[in-house]
Order: structure tokens, then C-alpha cells, then sequence
């Protein structure tokens, strides 16, 4: 397979099929993608979940996560017998050679990771592992934890190894088949030998370091990422006062080599089920390791400041205060191609206008009306639907469709005529030519509050 050309699932010739024998533990946004590519690259593959609905609705070939090529992949495995599920742990292990853990490690209030469900597979698994059987942490976890883990297996003849991932939702299947890099941390010479050739059929860069550097290394790049928002976005408020545009500073900016032009948009906040978690973590590992991170800690709390921005901008359109308002949203999902909601910018300023009095109505194409309700907002099946009576529409996921939508449509359906589009995913001149007042992130509006304290203190 071509290192950069990976669309579609593919299948390789029996011939090719592997020896080792592996279970994925978890079947979500990282256990299934994982356990569904190894099968089609040739290996013999069990993925375990607990929940016996979504083991059933896999084994039928039925994937409720929205990931491109992800369900295709699953139907493939099936089909060819390279892929089962099950909810059977030690049945799995006890044929397995290499056991991936892709588990769920929430966050606590202080910021710690909880480790108590990788802790569970492992302390289930330990005594029906193979003899020379690798347990591999493929969850994000904090640095030692692979010590705690061969503490619990307590056997000789099993090691213990790390093996981050670095899928991105909505492009999890393309990243797998094509990472820009591998890490594998493992102590042992025939361990680092035997996971770097599982990963061999791919031709990535492979990059073998000790387990604890190896688990640290995650932690550091989504938190390095996190800052790199945090800076975007900051730059924007001074954008947006000074009266200047974020958006082409930034085109400049990233054409630095040495810096790059990813990650590099403005918008309502970062967010999604690593980038927060993963700051948080090494936040708090920092303070334990008696070394505190405030560099962190601040882009953290800068991040929840652009939260409260947004609502804040929004309300002195209408006087300072947007109780008893109606606010349309487009976009619930944390970013374009996913339907995950875990720590979504969207959701987090949903929240602050419900606190804040307004009623909302959204729409996102992947999310469905239940998540919507879940989090306490009404919900519609249309980009429309969701402006019926509005006073005002947010724009909080940079989904493509929205571009599209033909703003005289919106203006016959909302009562109110204030548009803030925190992904910039409109074009601002016609949205202002139908009639609407159009605020934008890092684009010369300035933000009241900020705007007005500074002029008092001149």
C-alpha cells in the first residue's frame, strides 16, 4: 500500500497472513479502527468490548461511529474471517499473542487519568495470558503506567509494552494505514523486534524508545498542540481589537518552516476526547512530579476564557443579555467528520447559553437528536430547522455543508438578524449582503468588554 494513497480498505493475499495473534481490547474511536486494520493487513484479530449491543451490532457488521471507511473495513474483516468480536476477555487472550488495551482513561476533577478499566482488562487477563504474550497500553496513559501494569500481571513470562496512538477522528482509518510515525516503548530486544515488525507492511518511520518516554511523548504532543491553539486564539482577541485579520497573519506565520501552517485556526476553543484530557494530565503529572507546567495551566484556562467570549460577544448584540433569547447552532460534534461529542467547544458554549438564559436549538449532520437532548439542547434535522424563530444562529462546527447554505433561506426563517460564525466557514460579504450582522473570530470586531475597559483606562 502507497504511504500516502490509503482511501479504501484493501485486502492482502492469504499467503501474507501474520503469525501473531491479536486482541483489541475496547472497540471504540481507537480499539475499533485499530483491530479492523491489523485484520486487513493480514492478521488474525479478536476485539473485545463489554458491551454486548455494540459486540452484536459489530459481529453484524453494524459501526455507529461516524469515521470514513471505518464500517467498510469492519465488513471486509468479517468477511474474510480475519476479524470476531467478542465479550469474552480471557477466551480472547488466552489465544493471543499481543494484546492491545484501547480502553476509555477519563479524567478526574484534579486532572489524573483514571486507569481503572485498563487495570480491569489487565487484572482479568492476567492469568489466562499466553507465556510470552505482550500486553500493550494503546490508551493514552500517564508515565509509570506500564509499571503498574506488570505489578498486576505479576508473571515473568508476559511483558508489558507501550504503543500510543495517534489516530485523529474523522480520519482514523487513513491515519492508521498511513502514520507519519510509530512509537513502540518496550524494554526487551525480542518485544521491540516483534511489535516493530507488526507494523512493518506499513512503512512508517519506527521509533523505539523506553516505555516511559513512550508514554510521556503522547501527553506532550497534545499538549504542545493545545498551546499552539491557545496562542491562535489569543492572537485572534488581539486581532479583533487592534482591528486587524487573524486569518492572513496566521497564512504568514505558517509559512515559517520552522513553524508550519497546521493547526493554526482561530475559532470558539479547542477541544475533543484527547487535546484537553491530555493537557490536563500532564498538568497534573507536572505538579505531582513536584515540577509544575503553568505554562499549562494557563493555556487551559485561556481556553475556557474563549468559551465564555463567545457568549459574551453574542449577548451585547442584544443589550448585554441573551435570557429569553432563541439561538440557532450549527454544529454539536467537536470538529468536522466526527459525531464525539467529549469535550466539544460546541457543547461547552452551548452550555454557558443555557446558563445564560437562551433557548437552543441545533443542528449537526452527524449527531443525532438524543446526544442533542443529552446535553440540553433542542434539536433539528436541518440546518434551517434549527433557525426556525431565531434571534440569533452560531456557527460552532466548521462542517463544509454549512458554506452552502443560501442565507436569504435562514433570513425567511429567523426572526433576528445576528449570525456569529466562530469556524469562519461563511463568506462574511454575503452573509452581510442578505441583511445579517456577521461577527467573526480574529476579524476586527472587537470584543465590548475588552474594548471598553481598555478606553476607560485610557
Amino acid at each position: 500500500m502507497p504511504h500516502d494513497e490509503m482511501v479504501t480498505p484493501h485486502l492482502v493475499d492469504d499467503r501474507l497472513r501474520r503469525p501473531e495473534r491479536i486482541v483489541v481490547v475496547g472497540a471504540g474511536y481507537i480499539g475499533l479502527p485499530t483491530a479492523a486494520g491489523f485484520a486487513d493487513v493480514g492478521y488474525d484479530v479478536v476485539c473485545v468490548d463489554t458491551n454486548s449491543e455494540k459486540v452484536a451490532r459489530l459481529a453484524a457488521g453494524q459501526v455507529e461511529l461516524h469515521e470514513p471507511n471505518l464500517q467498510e473495513l469492519v465488513r471486509t474483516g468479517l468477511r474474510t474471517r480475519r476479524l470476531s468480536f467478542s465479550r469474552d476477555l480471557v477466551a480472547a487472550v488466552s489465544a493471543a499473542s499481543i494484546v492491545f488495551v484501547c480502553v476509555p482513561t477519563p479524567q478526574g476533577d484534579d486532572g489524573a487519568a483514571d486507569l481503572s478499566f485498563v487495570e480491569s482488562v489487565v487484572r482479568t487477563a492476567a492469568a489466562a495470558l499466553r507465556p510470552g504474550a505482550i500486553v500493550v497500553t494503546r490508551s493514552t496513559v500517564p508515565a509509570g503506567t506500564a509499571t503498574r501494569l506488570a505489578d498486576i500481571i505479576n508473571r515473568r513470562d508476559v511483558h508489558v509494552a507501550s504503543n500510543p496512538e495517534f489516530l485523529r477522528e474523522g480520519s482514523a482509518v487513513r491515519d492508521f494505514f498511513n502514520p507519519d510515525r510509530i512509537l513502540i516503548g518496550a524494554t526487551e530486544p525480542a518485544v521491540r523486534r516483534r511489535l516493530a515488525e507488526l507494523y512493518a507492511v506499513f512503512g512508517a518511520p519506527v521509533i523505539v524508545t523506553d516505555i516511559i518516554t513512550a508514554e510521556l511523548t503522547k501527553h506532550a504532543a497534545n499538549a504542545f498542540l493545545a498551546t499552539r491553539l491557545s496562542f491562535v486564539n489569543s492572537m485572534a482577541n488581539i486581532c479583533e481589537a487592534a482591528g486587524a485579520d487573524v486569518h492572513e497573519m496566521m497564512r504568514v506565520v505558517g509559512l515559517d518552516p520552522r513553524i508550519g501552517s497546521r493547526f493554526m485556526s482561530a475559532g470558539p476553543g479547542w477541544g475533543g476526547s484527547c487535546l484537553p484530557k491530555d493537557t490536563r494530565a500532564l498538568a497534573y503529572l507536572a505538579r505531582q512530579l513536584g515540577e509544575p507546567f503553568a505554562q499549562l495551566e494557563s493555556t487551559v484556562e485561556s481556553n475556557e476564557r474563549q468559551f465564555d467570549r463567545v457568549v459574551r460577544r453574542l449577548a451585547e448584540q442584544f443589550g448585554g443579555s441573551i435570557a429569553g433569547r432563541r439561538i440557532a447552532v450549527w454544529g454539536l460534534a467537536f470538529k468536522a467528520g466526527t459525531n464525539d461529542l467529549r469535550d466539544s467547544p460546541a457543547v461547552a458554549v452551548c452550555r454557558r447559553l443555557l446558563v445564560a438564559g437562551a433557548e437552543v436549538c441545533a443542528h449537526d449532520p452527524a449527531v443525532s437528536a438524543a446526544a442533542a437532548e443529552s446535553i440540553g439542547v433542542g434539536y433539528a434535522d436541518t440546518s434551517i430547522g434549527a433557525c426556525f424563530a431565531a434571534d440569533a444562529l452560531v456557527v460552532l462546527t466548521e462542517w463544509p455543508e454549512f458554506a452552502d447554505v443560501e442565507p436569504s433561506r435562514v433570513a425567511a426563517t429567523m426572526s433576528g438578524r445576528v449570525v456569529f460564525d466562530t469556524r469562519n466557514v461563511l463568506n462574511a460579504d454575503i452573509w452581510t449582503s442578505a441583511g445579517f450582522v456577521v461577527l467573526s473570530v480574529g476579524r476586527g470586531s472587537p470584543d465590548p468588554i475588552t474594548t471598553s475597559t481598555a478606553a476607560s483606562a485610557a
